[in-house]
């Protein structure tokens, strides 16, 4: 499709001086073409959202749609996810990753809704979005065409986005001062640039935005219970919420106690390394409760899997393959294994840990007859005897043939 054919854009838009630059220039590029401004409401603060529909419009969008994903997102992709047990390198919780995906569904659904010919992002040719964005749009809508402003204008710096937009009279509450560049969703926040853009930097107070510092926590713990069925949170505290209430609800314990801080430097999808403060207490209380269900429920082997399973979702997720069968396919074995992770956990808050401290499960295989240190009827000792035997026999085997040859 040529541009002279495109009428039409969905724009995915957030209101921030990228996108703002993006409308206008779209505008100009693509022959006075049509520029509808997508907003999907995923969590992020309230306050990020006020007057974004004025502000598209004033940057010159046609139309502008919002819509309300905040219980999908949490229930059809954080969830399934955390039955997996992804971390991407063995930290990070996927917070933007997980993100991604949702957006760009709905975005291609406004697209084919309203007939548009083509979709636009504001991610940058160096980052992971771009690639998530679309795979998903390629997986979804491949007759769409896929502008990337990134990849193909020259305004390259927040000064000149900031000229292009005075020059034409359009308003911004951007400057010159922003130092960092942030994501924010119902699950996550997470910090880049600035400081931090030098690993040898300590991140800053201002780097952390959600989360009370651990060290100026309240110096009394606090416990909170959190109740799970078949690998999904489903009640704080004794009452049963929504996916969504019930990360917003741990969301607000456990930023008091700073809980979810990390300060990694992960290896991005293009080849770059990257550094970033991620805040994700909400979602660090449940992997931990999930977690100790697993350990009451789950078998040596199935556990030995249910890693190995989480291992893969987590470059799976990270990619942007959401809607690639592989996705599905170790969706499908996650929630097998969940199954009969039921339980319920008490979880110590204290100065930025969320330590399991009780755990209960219907369905666990923790035996205090088999386990106990103390005098047991039910299992006898010698009988570890011949199982070590046979358990290592091939090591048997191979010191005796070595030590035939040394004869």
């Amino acid at each position: 499709m040529s541009m002279k054919n495109i009428k039409k854009i969905v724009l995915a838009y957030s209101g921030g001086l990228d996108t703002s630059a993006i409308i206008p220039w779209l505008k100009e590029n693509y022959g006075g073409c049509e520029v509808i401004a997508f907003v999907a409401d995923i969590g992020q603060e309230r306050r990020n959202l006020e007057g974004i529909e004025q502000k598209a419009i004033q940057s010159g969008a046609s139309a502008f749609y919002m819509v309300d994903l905040r219980e999908e997102f949490i229930r059809d992709y954080i969830y399934p996810v955390l039955q997996t047990g992804a971390l991407y390198e063995g930290t990070y919780l996927l917070g933007t990753s997980m993100a991604r995906p949702i957006i760009a569904k709905a975005q291609v659904a406004l697209a084919l809704k309203v007939g548009a010919e083509a979709l636009c992002h504001g991610a940058t040719g160096k980052g992971n979005d771009q690639v998530r964005f679309e795979t998903t749009y390629n997986a979804l809508a491949p007759q769409l065409k896929v502008i990337a402003p990134w990849r193909e204008w020259n305004l390259s710096s927040r000064e000149v986005l900031l000229n292009y937009l005075k020059e034409r009279n359009i308003p911004t509450t951007a400057s010159l001062e922003k130092i960092y560049s942030r994501d924010e969703n119902a699950w996550h926040i997470s910090t880049e640039g600035g400081v931090l853009e030098n690993p040898s930097n300590a991140p800053n107070k201002d780097c952390w935005v959600w989360t009370v510092d651990p060290l100026e926590a309240p110096d009394q713990p606090e416990n909170v219970t959190v109740t799970v069925e078949k690998g999904c949170v489903v009640a704080v505290n004794g009452e049963k919420m929504s996916p969504f209430h019930c990360l917003e609800t741990l969301n607000a314990i456990g930023i008091k106690h700073g809980i979810g801080r990390i300060d990694i430097v992960e290896n991005r999808l293009v080849g770059i390394k990257s550094r970033g403060c991620y805040e994700t207490p909400g979602g660090t209380i449940m992997v931990n409760a999930l977690r100790a269900v697993e350990q009451l429920v789950l078998d040596r082997d199935s556990f030995k899997w249910r890693e190995q399973l989480g291992l893969e979702m987590s470059y799976v997720v990270y990619d942007g393959r959401w809607f690639a069968p592989l996705r599905k396919s170790i969706q499908a074995a996650a929630q097998s294994l969940a199954e009969k992770v039921d339980g319920e956990v008490v979880l110590q808050l204290y100065k930025g840990q969320a330590t399991a401290i009780q755990k209960i499960s219907s369905n666990s295989l923790y035996s205090e007859d088999f386990a106990t240190f103390g005098e047991d009827k039910v299992y006898e000792h010698r009988d570890a005897g011949g199982f070590i035997r046979l358990f290592s026999l091939s090591s048997r085997i191979r010191a005796l043939n070595q030590h035939k040859k040394k004869k």
